[in-house]
């Protein structure tokens, strides 16, 4: 089976703000409140869609799934290297292929 392998990381120098709310949107984050009270969590776009995080920044998913990450991605001043590879039988699982 192939999947896509996605690169990307923000210039130097960018916005540490702009970089935490990309975090959240992408990534999803647990919050608590100023004095503990209340703990909630912001939905990612990542957590509906299988994929493996090697690296920060490096991305295998299964590649009916890249189009919408890339479009997610293309909002942002990223730079970006898409590749198809071959999935190894553990990534087959975690994406939830099956190996025939």
């Amino acid at each position: 089976m192939n999947g896509t392998m996605i690169l990307f990381h923000f210039p130097e120098k960018s916005d540490h703000g702009t970089i935490n709310k990309f975090m959240q949107k992408f990534y999803g984050q647990d919050s608590t409140s100023w004095k503990g009270k209340y703990t909630y969590h912001r939905h990612g776009l990542l957590e509906n869609i299988p994929h493996r995080k090697l690296l920060r920044g490096v991305l295998i998913l299964r590649n009916e799934d890249a189009p919408k990450v890339l479009e997610f991605l293309g909002q942002y001043s990223l730079t970006l290297h898409v590749r198809e590879i071959k999935l190894t039988p553990d990534d087959e699982k975690t994406l939830g292929e099956t190996h025939e």
